[in-house]
């Protein structure tokens, strides 16, 4: 059994900042990627930032330069600091995690979003 807990979120204003984070606990071998999705009110979902084990950290162009995603590998635990929010990134926030449990099975998990709005 795998969760994530997911925190961080709320109202800023424009130019505000927020630090979401996302921790995993349960059966997990090993982690390969923490990342972050984001989904607008009748949009789809789209990838906001990944930060893989072992490899280059990923972002959307929209998020870039305003945007910074980490890992505390020691604790299953990834961040996502947004700055210079703009009222277009106003959306429910989703962790993802991609894993392995201990019988080598991999497995996408998701936490349970965290509402972000940037409104004046």
């Amino acid at each position: 059994q795998v969760q994530l807990v997911e925190s961080g979120g709320g109202l800023v204003q424009p130019g505000g900042s927020l630090r979401l984070s996302c921790a995993a606990s349960g059966s997990i071998f090993s982690i390969n990627a923490m990342g972050w999705y984001r989904q607008a009110p009748g949009k789809q979902r789209e990838l906001v930032a990944v930060i893989p084990t072992g490899g280059r950290t990923n972002y959307a162009d929209s998020v870039k330069g305003r945007f910074t995603i980490s890992r505390d590998n020691a604790k299953n635990t990834v961040y996502l600091q947004m700055n210079s929010l703009k009222p277009e990134d106003t959306a429910v926030y989703y962790c993802n995690v991609k894993l392995r449990d201990y019988s080598r099975s991999r497995y996408d998990y998701w936490g349970q979003g965290t509402q972000v709005t940037v409104s004046s």
